[in-house]
């Protein structure tokens, strides 16, 4: 356990002195001879979970899995009962929500109600709401923004505001992660499923404009997941319908495409990209080990890693198969989002058991979730209506 008194977890810059929920303490840790667990050697104590409950970890070699490695996506508008029965046996670590899954206000927040409690857990509930082409979301339910590259050079303090905003939206709907920010640096060649998504043309912007928008989120109590990692600025296809190869050098790609995701290496989440990066490995990066290291180890991120959705067709083989090599990988957790109930239960076999230093980051994944700052959200908008002018 270390030196008594010594840091027992790192704590990233986005969760200051007054936010205790993010670390863990020696408050948490349960001497196991005091819980009557039988410890095998090794085992100091067993990692409290949320809310008191006892997680997942063990490093004597007891595998508790709290949770499922799958982010879910379902069918329809509310759940039917083949879909709780399966989320109930899964755990899965959280759900993705889509356009089909979204009518009005009530309905949104009962089906986020319903995906918790058939989870076990208040699991966290994802969207893509990004702003322009890919917004789940749309009046009245929320505002409209215009595609992120448009507005790039509006400035940090505006992406602040858009990011705080579309937080404030999403957590009145019961909705508490999103898939953003979007890292990818946007080039000329940039495929245009992509490109006006992106949040600059060149590094220092991105870092700015994605380091704006994870602070406003995680005010607005919205986890916040970057994407799509190490870097899809390069591509020139379609993952969802092809397999994107880039020939740049790692040199290359270190000074550009990889810079924002080291720069904002201490968020809780990341997306990986359905991408090859054919100077380092044949294999996408999603599924590929030598790229999950090199996110780890050269970009230096320390939280989640989940797939893009890897019902893409970037990748080959069964949903299962696809879902077996990214584990393998090292990615932490699979996102599964067309709601394909076979599909899912096909993932389920594979996904079913998390990982022990994957439950360490979903954990603390969660405990980034935090109260929202309270603001006056008329006077947001006000502001952002006038940067953007």
């Amino acid at each position: 356990m270390g030196p008594a008194g010594g840091p027992l977890w790192r704590i990233p810059r986005w969760q200051g002195p007054r936010d205790p929920k993010g670390a863990v303490r020696r408050a948490d840790l349960l001497p196991a001879a005091g819980r009557g667990v039988h410890r095998s050697r090794g085992c100091a104590a067993i990692l409290r979970g949320l809310r008191g409950r006892e997680g997942g970890l063990h490093p004597g070699g007891l595998e508790v899995s709290r949770f499922g490695a799958a982010i879910l996506g379902c069918a329809g508008e509310r759940l039917t009962a083949e879909e709780k029965s399966l989320y109930a046996e899964m755990k899965p670590f959280g759900f993705i929500l889509f356009a089909r899954n979204l009518a009005d206000a009530d309905q949104i927040r009962a089906l986020c109600d319903e995906l918790r409690s058939a989870a076990g857990f208040e699991a966290p509930v994802f969207i893509d709401q990004e702003g322009g082409r890919v917004q789940r979301l749309r009046p009245p339910l929320a505002r409209d923004f215009a595609p992120p590259l448009a507005e790039a050079d509006t400035g940090a303090r505006a992406f602040w505001l858009r990011a705080r905003i579309i937080a404030h939206e999403l957590r009145g709907l019961g909705i508490d992660g999103n898939c953003i920010p979007t890292l990818d640096v946007a080039r000329d060649q940039t495929h245009a499923i992509l490109r006006n998504r992106c949040y600059g043309t060149d590094v220092a912007t991105v870092v700015a404009n994605g380091r704006a928008v994870a602070e406003g989120l995680l005010a607005g109590g919205v986890l916040p997941v970057m994407k799509h990692m190490p870097g899809h600025g390069l591509g020139t296809l379609d993952s969802h319908k092809d397999l994107p190869r880039v020939a740049a050098e790692p040199e290359a790609l270190r000074a550009v495409d990889f810079a924002p995701f080291a720069a904002l290496s201490d968020l809780p989440l990341a997306m990986t990209a359905h991408l090859v990066f054919e100077a380092i490995d044949p294999r996408p990066a999603t599924v590929s080990e030598r790229m999950v290291r090199l996110i780890r180890e050269e970009i230096g991120f320390g939280g989640l890693l989940m797939t893009d959705d890897i019902s893409m067709e970037a990748l080959s083989g069964t949903v299962a198969d696809r879902g077996r090599a990214a584990l393998a990988a090292g990615c932490d957790v699979v996102l599964h989002c067309n709601g394909d109930l076979p599909e899912m239960r096909a993932l389920a076999e594979v996904c079913r058991t998390m990982e022990p230093a994957a439950q360490t980051r979903a954990e603390a994944a969660l405990a980034a979730r935090r109260t929202p700052d309270a603001v006056d959200i008329d006077a947001l908008n006000a502001e952002f209506d006038a940067l953007i002018a």
